[in-house]
């Protein structure tokens, strides 16, 4: 304990204490650097605030280094500092290719600003799930079907882009898909991984419209790397599922005693059983003459008779 505390005493003790303050203050330069420094730690996160903290704290190790270098004549203190300063730009310039690497087609990027970015998605999380798809949107010219009740698998998910669709069964309208919502998200939530499927309603393209597509097995794949991505589309796969239940209002009759649920694509369940009809009232019998005349005579009726003279 004694060699300790004899380190540490000499750590602190050993070097002489100030006695004179120097009056004068610092060159320009080295405030200069302190508010870069003040400024740049408040920069935030991403790639943007990434992008922000490194040039204003290269800023400020610059700064720094030629402070050391023309009023205090140190070259340690010059090395340092600008060992730091090489440090942010190598880190600055690693950013900005990132940013640019990470670049997107003009449908891709409306996409993100307006689904995943409010949702605090960043660009890479965005460009792996952009690279499931092939980065490719696919064209559905009008009337052409994307699926066909009881013929098309469901081996995809996909989201309209820009158009609208028209969804029906047995030839009876459901209710439309309009931008930003997905195709099929009730067929891809009644199945599991393992299980395969057909489309039990068709959908038609009403006007020209543009989508994008993952494959079923590759986006399971992306889903068991990255489980953040898994919850994500758990998420609005059920958003999409909620506005296509509303704008259902639930169940539409399609007709022969059978409703049909949204929830539930793959099945038809029975309406309620009808109530029996309402038979009308009985008609009151009426009476022939010769019930008539058998009924016995009522006894008539004594007349009141008139109070006695007095």
């Amino acid at each position: 304990m004694g060699e300790n505390a004899s380190f540490w005493e000499s750590l602190i003790y050993a070097h002489p204490t100030c006695t004179s303050w120097k009056q004068e203050a610092e060159g320009s330069i080295y405030h200069l650097a302190s508010i870069f420094f003040v400024v740049g730690f408040m920069g935030g996160s991403g790639f943007f605030g990434l992008l922000y903290v490194f040039s204003l704290l290269g800023l400020g190790f610059l700064c720094s280094s030629v402070w050391a270098w023309l009023d205090v004549c140190a070259a340690d203190i010059f090395s340092w500092n600008f060992v730091l300063f090489a440090i942010c730009f190598v880190q600055f310039v690693y950013v900005t290719y990132q940013v640019r690497s990470v670049a997107f087609d003009r449908e891709f990027q409306e996409l993100y600003s307006a689904l995943f970015q409010p949702l605090g998605i960043s660009l890479t999380v965005y460009r792996k799930i952009v690279l499931c798809c092939d980065a490719e949107v696919v064209t559905l010219e009008k009337e052409h079907c994307y699926a066909m009740q009881g013929k098309t698998p469901i081996d995809k998910l996909s989201l309209l882009v820009s158009g609208r669709i028209r969804v029906t069964v047995d030839g009876e309208f459901l209710h439309y898909i309009f931008p930003l919502q997905f195709l099929d998200s009730p067929e891809w939530d009644s199945l599991r991984p393992t299980e395969e499927g057909i489309f039990q309603v068709t959908l038609t393209a009403e006007t020209d419209c543009r989508y994008v597509a993952w494959r079923r097995k590759k986006l399971y794949l992306l889903f068991a790397k990255h489980r953040f991505i898994s919850r994500l589309f758990s998420i609005l796969i059920g958003s999409d599922i909620a506005e296509k239940l509303y704008a259902l209002n639930d169940r539409v009759h399609v007709g022969q005693g059978f409703r049909y649920d949204i929830r539930l694509p793959n099945f038809y369940h029975v309406a309620l059983p009808e109530p029996p009809p309402v038979l009308p009232p009985p008609r009151p019998h009426r009476l022939s003459g010769a019930r008539r005349a058998a009924r016995p005579p009522r006894p008539p009726t004594a007349a009141p008779s008139s109070p006695p003279p007095r």
